[in-house]
């Protein structure tokens, strides 16, 4: 991926392959293998080497790489994403049901429901299965139809489309077939074990649609998972394009999972794992406690979530004076509450970069009378003291099954982030950068 250019086909590639986030993890960890990242599991001790290219891996669904400095560390470039998406996890894989198999789902983050209706569903996710050595994770995504959400018939319901309040333990349970069925033995089969070897699972549901272009010049792009993994990809491809000219910066790329239910588990944003692997880099390297609050202050980190575009339907819901356009550029998202990170410092840095790659920014800001949402920059700030920016790309349809972005903008995304991981930044007083530009 390193030196080519930034293609379409890799991104729609990465969006099917993520349906869990074991799965977006699993092809993160395929990409920077393909660009010789060094695993470092968290349980073993580490032999790093100045200028050397590793990763970490945490619940199999979080994942953050790294170049090493090759002088003394004076600080970071950093990305963070997510891995995860609105969806429904699977809690138990035994038929619960009398005329239909049935597994019984709850919802997982803030979806649209009614869009998970009455289209062809498939599972995916890890099962725990019992071996001689074991228990061992397997990665699982039977590539077919296998569930369906039924809508209720207008006929039953002849008020249906002036607005239903659905209710998730009623309206939304998938049906699986007919009630001799059995999602256990299907999840067995397809991994070549036992039923019974099958101890536990992470299981979701995820759409059967594949990632496509959209528009009368395919300048749109259509598919599940849009957020976050078009943010993770991006990020990730500009992160590879760094070419570590600078003797002591250290780079790293995350991807979080659990954005989408608060961050606050192992795996998340509010977890350790960042913290926890910076703070064995800086002792692999010999660093003071001053050193390293030196390097946090002279870094810059982009927090990268996407956001909303300005519906064609209804503008009004969106900031009359900060409309997001797709296909205008990266959005610099700004709260006055500091749910996102950005502030005029940070924000002009990056917008700085972004000018310098040629790429065009947006201010994305809610309506006064709309309280704004959160993401991972200001969650992660509990545990990482950098400057951070918060930065995404405008989308439609969020937390749908099935979401509309722009092409455009997934290539100024990239554009900007590899300008940015290979822009020197330097913090000589607090208000100043200095930025090779």
């Amino acid at each position: 991926m390193q030196n080519q250019k930034f293609s379409m086909e890799g991104l729609l590639d990465f969006l099917n392959k993520g349906v869990s986030a074991f799965h977006s993890t699993a092809a993160a960890v395929a990409i920077l293998e393909e660009n010789g990242y060094r695993n470092c599991p968290e349980s073993q001790a580490w032999d790093l080497v100045p200028g050397g290219k590793y990763y970490t891996t945490r619940n199999e669904s979080a994942v953050l790489a790294w170049r090493m400095p090759k002088g003394e560390l004076t600080g970071w470039h950093a990305a963070a994403s997510h891995s995860d998406s609105p969806t429904w996890r699977v809690k138990t894989l035994d038929n619960t049901g009398d005329v239909f198999a049935k597994a019984e789902t709850e919802g997982y983050g803030g979806m649209i429901m009614p869009t998970w209706m009455d289209r062809p569903l498939s599972v995916a996710g890890r099962l725990m299965v019992m071996t001689e050595n074991g228990i061992e994770s397997r990665l699982v995504h039977p590539d077919r139809a296998l569930a369906v959400i039924p809508n209720l018939c207008i006929h039953f319901n002849r008020d249906l489309n002036d607005g239903m309040k659905y209710n998730p333990q009623v309206d939304m349970q998938p049906i699986f077939g007919s009630a001799e069925g059995s999602l256990r033995q299907v999840l067995a089969e397809e991994i070549g074990v036992a039923p019974e070897d099958i101890v536990d699972s992470d299981l979701v549901l995820c759409t059967r649609e594949k990632a496509e272009l959209l528009g009368l010049k395919s300048e749109y792009f259509m598919s599940g998972r849009i957020d976050d993994l078009e943010c993770a990809y991006t990020t990730l491809w500009g992160f590879l394009q760094g070419r570590s000219e600078e003797e002591g910066r250290g780079d790293i790329w995350v991807m979080f999972d659990n954005e989408e239910v608060g961050s606050s588990s192992r795996q998340g944003a509010q977890g350790t794992l960042m913290a926890d692997v910076m703070a064995r880099i800086e002792e692999s390297l010999g660093v003071t406690r001053e050193q390293s609050i030196r390097a946090r202050t002279n870094s810059l980190l982009l927090s990268a979530d996407n956001g909303h575009a300005t519906h064609p339907n209804h503008p009004e819901k969106s900031d009359p004076a900060n409309p997001v356009v797709m296909g205008d550029g990266v959005l610099l998202k700004t709260n006055a509450r500091q749910t996102y990170t950005t502030n005029g410092f940070t924000g002009s840095a990056f917008a700085a970069i972004c000018k310098k790659a040629g790429v065009p920014v947006q201010v994305c800001a809610n309506r006064a009378d709309v309280r704004g949402g959160s993401t991972l920059g200001n969650l992660l700030g509990h545990q990482i003291l950098m400057p951070m920016v918060d930065i995404g790309l405008g989308q439609l349809a969020m937390h749908s099954a099935m979401e509309t972005a722009s092409c455009k903008d997934a290539e100024y995304m990239a554009l900007a982030c590899a300008e940015y991981y290979n822009t020197p930044i330097f913090q000589p007083k607090d208000g100043q950068w200095k930025l090779s530009l």
